[in-house]
Parts: structure tokens; C-alpha cells; sequence
């Protein structure tokens, strides 16, 4: 039986793969529990090495999950986004996970547009060091189509975006200028920040009610924004927090977090803006006790 020092030395590689391959933390939280009962109940004898037994059972897991969420997502009301990974001291499985560019948002939704199989082979790869040797194993492919896997995956994202290194406070300064351009409806402020082709996709899952098509373009972006906040804002109390590695904002009412939004920040221009309506995708979140209590007055929707 795995002692826990040794559960906990692989949990933070496997909670980082299976939150990356499936862009949920209850999800991910669930394929590491049973990679470790499965280990448990393998004979000692049947396993030369504990990472890679536990990396492979997690691929696994996520590959067979990945194509049942497939038929979910096909149902999926509107956009879909991954579910905020909140870092704090308070939040277990954000410190299990090595917050990279590969954790951010716009990166988990460029993973989407890979089939579950190019995902796996191109996180293994690219994030997690394994060479195509290993990850055929893995995987049950030769490593000659796993190089060309990874091949294929590293074109494809670099296609939707160019590589380039997170400046944290580069983006903390972006969403602080942002908060308070949004909030003094400053509208001259909100336009020296966004990219002319900025975007805005909301996530809902059909729970409440928001915009469902992504919002394109400076104008449309910095409008929609603006009518949110003139109309919501007095209502509602923002904190900047750290979600998925960079800053962002929490949005709540009456002490409960309603929508937490995410940038994909470049050159000190937001390209694109992500809200996660879903109250689904929000239970890991918390308001914390330093948040004020305001009620709202009107009933509306917000993020349209």
C-alpha cells in the first residue's frame, strides 16, 4: 500500500495532467483518487515504476472520459469553459498544479480544438517532459505516430496562437486598468487596453441567462462591457484573485461568487475576455470575508 508521503510526491503530476486534459478540478480530482485506488490494489511486483504506472492509468482515465464528454459538450448550452482553478491558500488543488502558460485559460481552450489523443501526446510532451518513446507506451501507439501526433498538435495551436511567456504583473496592471476603466465608465480607458479584434465568450451552461455567440471586436467588446457595469455594478462587489495562474476577477452578490472572468493578455492588450456564468463551474470559488454584502435591486442578466 502507497504511504502518503509517496500519494503526495505524484498527486501535483497527475492533479496537473488530468485538470489539463479535462479542464474540470472535481473531474480531475476524481481520475487522480482512483489512478491512486487502482495502484493500491496492484500488486508491487506488477509495477516498476509508481510515477509512471500512476501517469499512465491518469492518461487513461482522462482519454475515456474526454470521449464521454465529448457527447456532453456536443449538449452543452452555449460556449464552453474550463472551470476556474482558483490559487489560494485555501484552495487544495491550485497548489498541486505548476501555474504555467499551459494552465491559463486561452491556452485550456486552444487545447480543446485537439482530439482527446493529440491532447494527451502533446501535454505529455510539451508539459510534463515524457519522450515519444514513453508516451507510445502510454498511449498504445508506436512513437513514430507520436511524434507526428505531437507534431501535428504543436502546429495546430501555434496556428491559433503564437508562443510567448506570461508577465504576471504585466497582466495584473492590465486587469486592475480594466476593472477601474469599467467601473468609471471610462470609455476612452477601455479602449486603449483592448486588441481591435478582442473577444468576449461567456459560459453559462444554459443556468442564467447571458450572451451565448462570442461578442467580436473592439466596439461591440468595450460596449457590451461598459452596459454590464453601468448596470451591475453597484450591485455587485469585484475582487482581483488568481485563477488559473494569472489575475482575474470574482464577481459576487450577497457574499456568493456569480461570474468569474479571465484575460488572455498579449503585449498589454486584452485579446480576449472570459466569463464563467455557470454556477456549476463556480463552487470552488469563494467571496471570502473581506467581500461587502450588497443585495441587488434589479433583476436582470448579467453578462448580456
Amino acid at each position: 500500500m502507497p504511504s502518503i508521503d509517496e500519494v503526495d510526491e505524484h498527486r501535483s503530476a497527475l492533479f496537473g495532467l488530468a485538470y489539463r486534459m479535462l479542464g474540470s478540478v472535481m473531474d480531475a480530482e476524481d481520475i487522480v483518487q482512483e489512478a491512486f485506488i487502482r495502484w493500491q490494489n496492484t500488486p508491487e511486483s506488477d509495477i516498476r515504476s509508481p510515477r509512471a504506472y500512476l501517469m499512465t492509468i491518469t492518461t487513461r482515465l482522462c482519454l475515456d472520459q474526454l470521449r464521454l464528454a465529448h457527447v456532453r459538450r456536443e449538449e452543452y448550452v452555449g460556449a464552453w469553459l474550463p472551470e476556474p482553478l482558483l490559487q489560494s491558500p485555501e484552495s487544495d488543488p491550485a497548489r498541486l498544479v505548476e501555474m504555467d502558460e499551459s494552465i491559463s485559460t486561452a491556452f485550456l481552450v486552444l487545447l480543446e480544438s485537439l482530439s482527446p489523443l493529440d491532447r494527451a501526446v502533446f501535454l505529455l510532451h510539451e508539459v510534463f517532459n515524457y519522450t515519444f518513446a514513453d508516451i507510445a507506451a502510454i498511449v498504445n501507439r508506436t512513437p513514430a505516430d507520436c511524434r507526428q501526433i505531437g507534431h501535428r498538435a504543436r502546429q495546430r495551436l501555434t496556428q491559433g496562437r503564437p508562443r510567448f511567456e506570461i508577465e504576471t504583473e504585466t497582466v495584473e496592471e492590465v486587469v486592475q486598468e480594466f476593472l477601474r476603466a469599467c467601473m468609471g465608465d471610462d470609455m476612452a480607458g477601455l479602449l486603449a487596453l483592448l486588441a481591435p479584434d478582442v473577444t468576449v465568450m461567456n459560459d453559462s451552461g444554459g443556468k442564467v441567462s447571458a450572451v451565448r455567440n462570442t461578442i467580436v471586436g473592439v466596439d461591440h467588446v468595450s460596449r457590451l462591457m461598459l452596459g454590464i457595469f453601468r448596470r451591475w455594478w453597484p450591485h455587485l462587489v469585484f475582487h482581483v484573485a488568481t485563477i488559473n495562474g494569472q489575475a482575474a476577477l470574482i464577481t459576487c452578490a450577497n457574499a456568493q461568487p456569480v461570474a468569474a472572468i479571465t484575460f488572455d493578455v498579449r503585449e498589454g492588450k486584452i485579446h480576449h475576455i472570459y466569463q464563467v456564468l455557470n454556477p456549476d463551474k463556480l463552487k470552488g470559488l469563494s467571496c471570502g470575508s473581506d467581500f461587502r454584502d450588497k443585495s441587488a435591486k434589479d433583476e436582470g442578466t448579467i453578462g448580456e
